[in-house]
């Protein structure tokens, strides 16, 4: 199984965002931090959510379980629902259900901030980094 930690960080709403990633599964743990663009925090967390699925797919680890973490509640509803009452969020649950199909099974969980620092570090220091 492979785990997927996710979080976002904006500053100003919308504002520059940068994304963090960790990812552990068996002999790997890798770290990233992504620029996310100027968005509002709640699409930051979408746009995170996708990229890390992305990666996974690109690096052809998607052959396997994957356990996403966010703690964004609005993203884990939304997927866990698959529908978005928002009509910004609507193209992301979009292609999130596109990319669902390349895993054998994908699982998406949230956790409270405080057990997501890792992510939440990264996100931090991709907003620093790409706001320069």
């Amino acid at each position: 199984m492979l785990r997927l930690y996710v979080d976002a960080a904006t500053k100003g709403n919308p504002g520059p965002s940068g994304g963090g990633i960790v990812i552990v599964g068996e002999n790997l743990h890798e770290q990233l931090h992504v620029s996310l663009g100027e968005c509002s925090n709640h699409e930051a967390e979408f746009k995170v959510f996708i990229q890390a699925l992305q990666f996974i797919i690109e690096k052809k680890l998607n052959n396997q379980t994957v356990l996403i973490h966010s703690d964004s509640k609005i993203v884990v509803q939304t997927i866990e629902k698959q529908h978005a009452k928002n009509i910004l969020f609507q193209p992301y649950l979009k292609v999130f259900q596109q990319l669902e199909s390349n895993f054998p099974l994908l699982l998406v969980k949230w956790l409270p901030e405080s057990q997501n620092k890792g992510a939440d570090t990264l996100a931090r220091q991709a907003l620093q980094k790409y706001q320069q």
